[in-house]
C-alpha cells in the first residue's frame, strides 16, 4: 500500500482483505462490504478443530478470511504466497484456508508433503463454471466478445498496468 505513494485507498472487493490490509499498513483503507463466501464462512472454531484433526499442519488462510481466522492462521497469504510457501517450507502437512480447487496444485508441486482443507466445504461453485474446454470454445468460436469504450478501457488498462507494478 505505502508503495501507492497515497494516504488513503479504496479496498474492492472484500471486507475481509481490506481489513487485513489495513491492520499491516500505515495507509486509510476504506473497505468496500463485499465478501467471498466461501471465505467469510470460516471461523476460528474452524481453525482450532483443524489443528486438533492435524496438530503437525501449518496453517495457511487466505487474507479474504475473517479477522479471527487469520490471528490464528500461522501464514496469512495469496492463494500464489500458499503455493510458494508450501514449496520453500521444510513442514511437510498444511492446512489450507483457501478454495479447495488449490488442493491439486499444492500437491502436484510437492509430493512428498501432505494438504488438507481448513473445511471441507470451501468450494466455490462461481470457480467451477469455467472449464479448459469452455476456455478453448471461446477461443476457437470467438463466441463471446466484450466491447469496453475507449473512455472506459484506456483509464482501466492504466489502473490494471499500476498494480501490475506494484511489488
Amino acid at each position: 500500500m505505502e508503495s501507492l505513494g497515497t494516504d488513503k485507498v479504496i479496498c474492492v472487493p472484500d471486507r475481509n482483505l481490506s481489513a487485513w490490509i489495513a491492520k499491516n499498513t500505515k495507509t486509510e483503507v476504506i473497505a468496500w462490504d463485499g465478501f467471498c463466501h466461501v471465505h467469510d464462512r470460516v471461523t476460528a472454531d474452524d481453525v482450532e478443530q483443524a489443528r486438533r484433526e492435524h496438530p503437525e499442519a501449518v496453517v495457511l488462510a487466505h487474507p479474504e478470511c475473517r479477522m479471527e481466522v487469520l490471528e490464528k492462521a500461522d501464514h496469512v497469504t495469496s492463494t500464489s504466497g500458499m503455493l510458494r510457501f508450501a514449496k520453500e517450507s521444510p513442514a511437510k502437512e498444511f492446512i489450507i484456508g483457501t478454495e479447495t480447487g488449490l488442493m491439486y496444485g499444492l500437491k502436484k508441486l510437492n509430493p512428498g508433503k501432505t494438504f488438507y482443507p481448513l473445511r471441507k466445504d470451501m468450494v466455490c461453485p462461481n470457480m467451477k463454471k469455467t472449464s479448459l474446454q469452455s476456455i478453448l470454445h471461446a477461443l476457437e468460436t470467438e463466441t463471446y466478445k466484450i466491447k469496453v469504450p475507449e473512455e472506459i478501457r484506456v483509464p482501466a488498462k492504466r489502473a490494471l498496468d499500476r498494480m501490475l507494478e506494484v511489488k
